[in-house]
């Protein structure tokens, strides 16, 4: 499997964003509850940011998490070709994600995540709060967590997210579950 490793692309984003809306690293920080020198090492692409600190970031941006890796998928081209999709692995638990979708605009993104056995990945509310999000479940189960309810998803079964609330993405299993996200930006 090719992997593009998009971690400077999204280190560029970020500070493009933070930048733009005239905060200082401390802002952020203080916005996000991400240290200032794991933002500072991440706009300069020596820390891949884990999947929660990009969901805290994304919150704190007011942008979808896939808007801070749209830098590393840009292009003009309508078929995206499975050898050239990008890929971000977690550097901290091994959760990877891959764009499938053609990154050249569109209102629907589609997204493959491979989440290994036994990891968990929380994401803020905030980070869920710009987008309509369905989650399919393509091998093995996924244990959802949606504020208080737990939804136990297996291969074939799909859920719609309802509104933003604090989430966790957990992988009860022995084997890596794989699941595709269908998101359209509110």
């Amino acid at each position: 499997m090719m992997m593009t490793d998009p971690s400077a692309a999204i280190g560029l984003h970020i500070k493009l964003e933070r930048t733009q809306r005239g905060w200082s690293l401390a802002e952020l920080a203080e916005r996000a509850g991400v240290s200032k020198a794991m933002i500072s090492k991440i706009e300069r692409g020596e820390a891949s940011p884990t999947a929660t600190v990009l969901g805290r970031l994304s919150g704190a941006l007011g942008l979808a998490l896939s808007a801070l890796l749209a830098l590393a998928e840009q292009s003009t081209e309508r078929v995206s070709r499975r050898s050239t999709q990008t890929v971000w692995q977690d550097p901290e638990t091994g959760y990877t994600r891959r764009s499938i979708s053609p990154s050249g605009g569109g209102v629907l993104e589609l997204l493959e995540v491979e989440l290994p056995a036994g990891v968990r990945v929380p994401y803020p509310a905030s980070a869920f709060s710009f987008q309509h999000e369905q989650i399919l479940v393509m091998e093995n189960t996924l244990l959802f967590i949606e504020g208080s309810v737990e939804h136990r998803l297996e291969a074939g079964d799909c859920l719609q997210l309802g509104a933003p609330e604090d989430c966790v993405f957990v992988n009860p299993g022995d084997l890596p579950c794989r699941y595709l996200i269908a998101l359209v930006r509110r």
